[in-house]
């Protein structure tokens, strides 16, 4: 088991204002995926962890400062995931740092993310005017929530996911009543959940039951949302199957991991709480 305690969630911190990638914490898959019955050599997924950063800052030669959206993507093989905190912790620590060009601060951020998460990790800086372009992805899905449903439970049940027999359907589903907590501070965490799927009809009332169980849930994002995608792959054994949370962000950053049986994708989209 990972000592949570020893991580920087829930402590109180020092403000590091010069470039520190010391501050980066790994956390490994492993254990998580060992509990889910998941082979970490042999991935029933694939996918990636994308992480938006509001909030990155650092210094010209000449002391101007430059600010900037940045995007990173984790890829789902990689040996850890990066605990959030260090993560906004490292961030803070360009502010007073300068850099030559927005180019060489990607070289570093790429190496030094890559050292910790154990794979390779995607870097994108973005101008302002760039990260607008970024586009919504919920219009066009089928939103569950409305259904008029209630008697709630909010501990996890994979048994409240059921199909419906007959011949295959395709369907993208939304919901927005995803709601995590923090294994470490016990803070709630809100997602909207999109979840594509090709296979005997989910029904939708048990979807929707089974994503509010995960009301007082604490694990952190990568690590429900692959307990979301085996729960749905082992009880509806879809042909294919996509799920990806997009969480809010906190402290300038949101994180938003996908999986999928397929290897194309949904990429970096915004939704309206983002």
């Amino acid at each position: 088991m990972v000592d949570l305690s020893k991580t920087l969630l829930g402590q109180s911190t020092d403000y590091v204002d010069q470039y520190s990638p010391g501050l980066l914490y790994p956390l490994p898959r492993k254990v998580k995926r060992d509990e889910l019955g998941i082979d970490s050599q042999r991935l029933p997924f694939k996918g990636v962890d994308i992480w938006n950063s509001y909030e990155l800052s650092w210094l010209a030669p000449s002391g101007k400062p430059q600010v900037a959206v940045v995007e990173f993507s984790i890829p789902c093989d990689s040996a850890n995931i990066i605990e959030s905190k260090s993560f906004k912790l490292y961030l803070n620590s360009l502010n007073q740092s300068v850099f030559e060009s927005p180019e060489q601060l990607e070289e570093v951020l790429v190496k030094d993310l890559s050292n910790v998460a154990g794979r390779e990790v995607s870097v994108n800086i973005l101008t302002l005017d760039q990260s607008l372009s970024i586009s919504a992805g919920s219009e066009n899905r089928q939103l569950i929530d409305s259904l008029d449903i209630d008697g709630f439970s909010y501990e996890v049940d994979p048994c409240l996911l059921t199909v419906s027999k007959g011949g295959v359907v395709e369907q993208q589903l939304v919901s927005h009543l995803l709601k995590t907590n923090c294994p470490v501070t016990g803070q709630p965490d809100w997602a909207s959940l999109l979840i594509d799927y090709s296979g005997c009809a989910i029904d939708h009332e048990g979807l929707l039951r089974y994503i509010v169980s995960y009301r007082n849930h604490q694990d952190f994002h990568e690590q429900c949302v692959e307990r979301i995608f085996i729960d749905i792959m082992e009880r509806c054994a879809p042909e294919k199957l996509t799920v990806y949370a997009r969480y809010t962000r906190r402290g300038g950053l949101d994180i938003n991991p996908l999986r999928s049986t397929e290897a194309d994708f949904l990429g970096n989209i915004r939704l309206s709480r983002q």
